[in-house]
């Protein structure tokens, strides 16, 4: 066989792989919607560090969270951290006591860009419409094998952050790990470190009990 007759057959060989790799990112982003969409409540731990490249520091936190799809979400950090973040469904509470001690802010619960109401689900409300999607290898996250996806919002989209990676577990699609870049300079890596799929929540979980001198900083009016 002549040798541009093998060279020949090679690329036709190699070109279905080609095409292939370029449609796995869609298929494991589809495969992350899907696999969301069977998801009522949820609850679990996480890491966090945050990091800041204009100040050049990091902090790491952990804590506890759960959700009640589509409007309530419980975020609150492990002692000797209070912070919180709380939607009830009808508002956002935004407690830092951290960053900003002796306030609350509380946000309207339709205030989706600021402070995402669902946790991993804000990178699944229509991504292929919203952003462009790569992707950015496999790896294995808490005992997980995971292939991550690199997600840059669209010209003309609003979002808050200007990247975000998101690593998607091969075997139920959850995403496991994620991190935002913001356009502050501000880094947040979260790790799931458990997942508890549909469990019953006490309602009790979404309401914020405004600490005892502090004073709410409301934006949910005009």
């Amino acid at each position: 066989m002549k040798l541009s007759t093998l060279v020949g057959a090679a690329a036709l060989a190699a070109a279905p792989l080609t095409v292939a790799i370029a449609q796995a990112p869609d298929a494991i982003i589809d495969r992350a919607v899907a696999a969301w969409g069977k998801v009522k409540t949820v609850r679990g731990s996480f890491e966090q560090t945050v990091s800041n490249s204009l100040t050049g520091t990091s902090a790491d936190s952990k804590g506890e969270y759960a959700q009640e799809r589509p409007n309530r979400l419980a975020i609150r950090f492990a002692a000797p951290m209070t912070d919180a973040i709380v939607a009830d469904g009808k508002a956002v509470w935004v407690y830092l006591p951290t960053s900003a001690p002796g306030q609350v802010i509380k946000r309207p619960a339709t205030d989706r860009g600021s402070v995402p109401i669902d946790l991993t689900g804000q990178f699944l409300d229509a991504p292929r419409t919203k952003y462009d999607i790569t992707a950015s290898g496999a790896r294995t996250v808490s005992g997980h094998a995971a292939h991550g996806l690199v997600l840059t919002p669209k010209k003309g989209v609003t979002a808050p952050f200007t990247k975000a990676t998101v690593w998607v577990d091969d075997d139920d699609s959850l995403i496991r790990e994620f991190e935002v870049v913001e356009s502050t300079g501000v880094t947040r890596h979260i790790r799931l470190t458990s997942v508890e799929l549909n469990p019953t929540v006490d309602r009790a979980t979404f309401t914020f009990v405004v600490p005892k001198g502090v004073k709410i900083v409301d934006q949910t009016t005009p």
